[in-house]
């Protein structure tokens, strides 16, 4: 028989931080910059836990470029070629620290990805990314990621349960990405019916990685820089951005000009637009699980980083909290029917 779990599951629109009484005198008194062991690498992770979504109109190597000044990371998109990575490689060798491989499962990503870590040792981080991280074929491929490159950082996903987030760790990943749908040009909600709320995904995905001394990235869901704190105060310790950095300069995609205005092209990586541009069309096995936005051209993505960290600077001192890393455990979550006053739309400048 089916089941029904009643427990109320909630997304970040559902809650609201609570403030609290603070000692901290300006938001320029907060420490956003946090430090990591990994759980199987044993790696050493220095950085502003905010990272730049593995697809290819963001995690691009501008994109890196530009984030890596804010020792932010970024999940560098696939489809790059060895010799393209080289030549970043050559030019950009301060940024290499705060980048990361991107692979999927089929033995041509791999052998790829075996291509880019040998040629560039530097890289010492790898994303493992699929759809669906509850299949047993992805665990498999964890363990053999793990076994060929036993001193790289791996992060792996995408899942949303404390159970899987476990097994994945044990099977040799450091990092678990979680999230299933909250995306912003993600359909898998509409075309499968399935998926989980990112809050409490958050919630009960961290508390699982961290009783293995494991960690977690919050994937999809942020629709603006509260929405990045509420991630860090539910527990994540990274953050990955997808559509609040799309349109930028830095963006890959397609830019094109309409009615005086300028937009770029963001699309899902299981969009149909992906599929025709890497893989030749949606396979008839399959149907599409993203789609494709023409995005406002915003510039430099600079003023969208500094943007989100001044958010998060003064969501610290609401709660009292003088570095990221004590945000968690300053967060009280109220929830609410209601996050902002809709009388005259959401501007951007408000």
């Amino acid at each position: 028989m089916p089941r029904i779990d009643n427990d109320i599951k909630l997304d970040f629109k559902d809650v609201l931080l609570r403030p609290k009484r603070s000692t901290l005198k300006s938001r320029s008194e907060v420490e956003l910059t946090r430090s990591y062991t990994f759980l199987n690498s044993k790696q050493s992770y220095k950085g502003i836990p905010i990272i730049a979504a593995n697809m290819d109109t963001v995690g691009t190597f501008e994109m890196a470029k530009a984030l890596c000044k804010f020792s932010l990371f970024t999940a560098i998109h696939k489809h790059y070629s060895v010799e393209q990575w080289k030549e970043f490689a050559i030019k950009n060798p301060d940024c290499l620290e705060h980048v990361a491989a991107s692979s999927g499962t089929g033995q041509a990503d791999f052998e790829q990805l075996e291509e880019i870590l040998e040629a560039i040792p530097q890289v010492q981080y790898i994303c493992l990314d699929v759809a669906n991280g509850y299949s047993e074929h992805f665990v498999q491929h964890v363990k053999d990621v793990r076994a060929r490159f036993p001193r790289h950082t791996i992060m792996a996903g995408n899942v949303v349960t404390g159970e899987m987030v476990e097994e994945l760790l044990l099977a040799g990943a450091d990092i678990i990405k979680v999230g299933i749908g909250p995306g912003s040009v993600c359909t898998t909600r509409t075309k499968t019916g399935v998926g989980y709320p990112q809050l409490s995904a958050v919630i009960e995905c961290a508390d699982a990685a961290h009783g293995l001394q494991g960690h977690i990235i919050s994937d999809g869901g942020c629709c603006c820089p509260g929405d990045v704190s509420k991630a860090f105060g539910a527990g994540a310790d990274f953050v990955m951005l997808g559509g609040m950095f799309a349109g930028h300069t830095e963006c890959g995609g397609e830019t094109i000009d309409k009615n005086g205005k300028k937009y770029t092209l963001f699309y899902g990586m299981s969009s149909e637009t992906a599929m025709k541009r890497h893989a030749g069309g949606v396979a008839d096995y399959r149907a599409s699980e993203g789609k494709t936005v023409e995005v406002l051209y915003k510039g430099d993505v600079e003023i969208t980083v500094k943007d989100i960290l001044g958010g998060i600077r003064s969501s610290c001192t609401y709660v009292g909290a003088g570095k990221l890393k004590e945000l968690s455990r300053r967060t009280t979550f109220i929830r609410v029917t209601q996050q902002v006053n809709p009388i005259f739309g959401q501007s951007s400048s408000a």
